[in-house]
C-alpha cells in the first residue's frame, strides 16, 4: 500500500506546476488582449492637450458663459439625427453654423461626420448610416459670428 501511495504522490508537484502554467498562460493572453486593444486615450495628442490645459479651460468657460444649450434626438427608423440649438433663455439660435461628428468611444475609428441641414429656428438634421449600434459620443460644434460652442453628448444609438 505504501508503494501505491508513493507512486501517486510523485505526481502531486507536477499537478501544481501544471496549474501554475495554466494561470500564467491565461494571464499572458489577457495582457496581450489588454495591450493591443483600446489604449484609453481619447485625444490623439494628450501631452499637447495637457500643456495647453489653461487655454482649454478658458475655452470651456467662454462656452459656458454663452449659455447655449443643445438638444439632440436620434430617429432609428430613419437614421436621422436631429439637433436643436437654443440660447440661455431658451430661444432658438438662428443663423448659426452647426456641424456634428459621431465617435465610437470604445474603438479606434475615424469620426463619422454628419452633414446637418439647417431646418430653421435653431433646428438642424442629418442622416447617417451607423456601422454599429451602441454607445456613441456626439460632438456638436456651433458658430455664430465670433461665438463658438462645442459640446459632447453620449448617446445610445439603436
Amino acid at each position: 500500500m505504501s508503494t501505491a501511495l508513493a507512486s501517486r504522490s510523485r505526481y502531486i508537484p507536477w499537478i501544481f506546476v501544471a496549474g501554475f502554467a495554466v494561470v500564467i498562460a491565461v494571464n499572458g493572453v489577457m495582457m496581450t488582449l489588454a495591450i493591443s486593444s483600446f489604449s484609453g486615450l481619447y485625444t490623439p495628442a494628450p501631452r499637447d492637450r495637457g500643456l495647453h490645459y489653461n487655454a482649454i479651460v478658458a475655452e470651456k468657460q467662454s462656452r459656458d458663459a454663452l449659455g447655449w444649450q443643445v438638444e439632440t434626438a436620434w430617429r432609428p427608423e430613419t437614421n436621422r439625427l436631429e439637433v436643436r440649438l437654443v440660447d440661455g433663455s431658451g430661444k432658438a439660435l438662428s443663423g448659426a453654423r452647426v456641424r456634428a461628428e459621431l465617435v465610437r468611444p470604445v474603438e479606434k475609428r475615424a469620426p463619422l461626420a454628419v452633414a446637418l441641414g439647417d431646418l430653421g429656428e435653431g433646428r438642424f438634421a442629418g442622416y447617417v448610416e451607423l456601422p454599429e449600434r451602441g454607445n456613441w459620443d456626439l460632438d456638436v460644434y456651433a458658430e455664430r459670428g465670433d461665438d463658438r460652442f462645442a459640446i459632447t453628448r453620449r448617446m445610445f444609438l439603436k
